[in-house]
């Protein structure tokens, strides 16, 4: 029987937070385990260029980005493992991560998993040994944006379909675009859009917007945006990139093909926090709450752990001593590389503080 491997610090989640805490956490020689499963690099993975991180002039291609990431924390020291956790167990200290898989499931199709399945999966694995036991976690597995199920959306994802209009607008200069959507994030990304295209559309289910007054008025008084309202896209196409959506009305089903250069999707995210469950504070949406979060349940968070000083102690853990998170499977808000490289860092600072004390 294979023992489990020992380490002060396994961190569940390679995206800019995952990496960036990987690097505070081996410069302070606490030789981190992360676990970066099978697609490493988070959302940055599917972004041509990242001109809003600072330190690159010209911008930076996602992919290129998230390697260097990965190549400077394995630099000092981070053992990095190309697998998915699949099961963890936060009861008690140390904790327990497992990596493997029952055998009639297959590794890529894992995080594809139904939740009828998920607890009988997660019961199967954890009659097998762990394959890390942690004193400390970071959480890092960040979250991915909702994608309908749109013929040809995967293909073309990066290409002209994305997720992310105030990250990627300034590439669509003069271009036709479109946002589907109703809600507050798709009247940014239309508003931003509308900076730089020539002409933007916003494609909605409905017949009226969720979004705030103030938004819906910025957005219908725009000269440079239109709506179709109760419609929905059923397909894109192009070769290397997106030429045309398939537009059905839901109404009326009826259909027209429409040129595109560019289609966002503005529906909301789903923080990856399905592994956790149960076992630390979730808010209503799934997100990890931690000291930090910008809600009520973070606040209430943060005030249980003020210090005789008036500070706030160890701002990313979460509801379980010992385990921190990080990034988008915290950021209710903001979503950017910057903002969750930051918060990787600050874990990672957490953590070797937290360290200390138990000593």
């Amino acid at each position: 029987m294979t023992k489990p491997q020992k380490t002060k610090l396994a961190i569940i989640g390679s995206g800019p937070a995952g990496f960036t805490a990987a690097i505070y956490a081996a410069r302070a020689e606490l030789a981190p385990i992360l676990i970066a499963g099978l697609k490493a690099g988070g959302q940055l993975m599917f972004t041509s260029v990242v001109e809003n991180f600072p330190g690159f002039e010209q911008g930076k291609n996602g992919p290129d980005l998230m390697i260097e990431m990965r190549q400077q924390a394995a630099r000092f020291g981070t053992q990095i493992l190309d697998t998915w956790a699949t099961a963890v167990d936060l009861t008690a200290r140390p904790f327990k991560v497992w990596t493997n898989l029952p055998a009639e499931l297959n590794p890529t199709d894992f995080d594809q998993t139904s939740p009828e399945q998920w607890q009988k999966v997660q019961a199967a694995i954890k009659q097998t040994p762990p394959a890390i036991e942690a004193d400390s976690i970071i959480i890092s597995t960040g979250a991915a944006s909702i994608i309908p199920p749109v013929a040809g959306g995967k293909k073309l994802l990066g290409k002209g379909i994305a997720t992310c209009a105030v990250c990627d607008a300034a590439f669509f200069r003069d271009k036709t675009t479109f946002v589907v959507g109703g809600g507050d994030s798709a009247m940014e990304d239309a508003l931003a859009l509308a900076k730089f295209a020539q002409n933007v559309t916003i494609i909605h289910r409905r017949d009226s917007f969720k979004a705030s007054k103030i938004m819906q008025d910025r957005v219908l008084n725009h000269p440079k945006i239109k709506v179709l309202w109760n419609s929905q896209v059923l397909a894109a196409e192009g070769e290397t990139h997106l030429t045309k959506i398939l537009v059905e009305n839901v109404e009326t089903k009826t259909q027209q093909t429409l040129a595109a250069d560019g289609l966002f999707f503005a529906i909301g995210h789903k923080p990856l926090t399905q592994l956790f469950a149960d076992q630390i504070e979730l808010d209503t949406h799934g997100y990890i709450v931690t000291a930090q979060s910008p809600s009520q349940n973070g606040l209430a968070m943060a005030q249980k752990r003020l210090s005789a000083h008036g500070l706030v102690q160890y701002p990313s853990m979460t509801s379980v001593e010992g385990v921190f998170a990080a990034g988008d499977v915290v950021d209710v808000r903001y979503k950017q590389a910057i903002t969750s490289a930051g918060q990787g860092t600050s874990a990672a600072l957490d953590v070797e503080r937290w360290l200390e004390t138990q000593k």
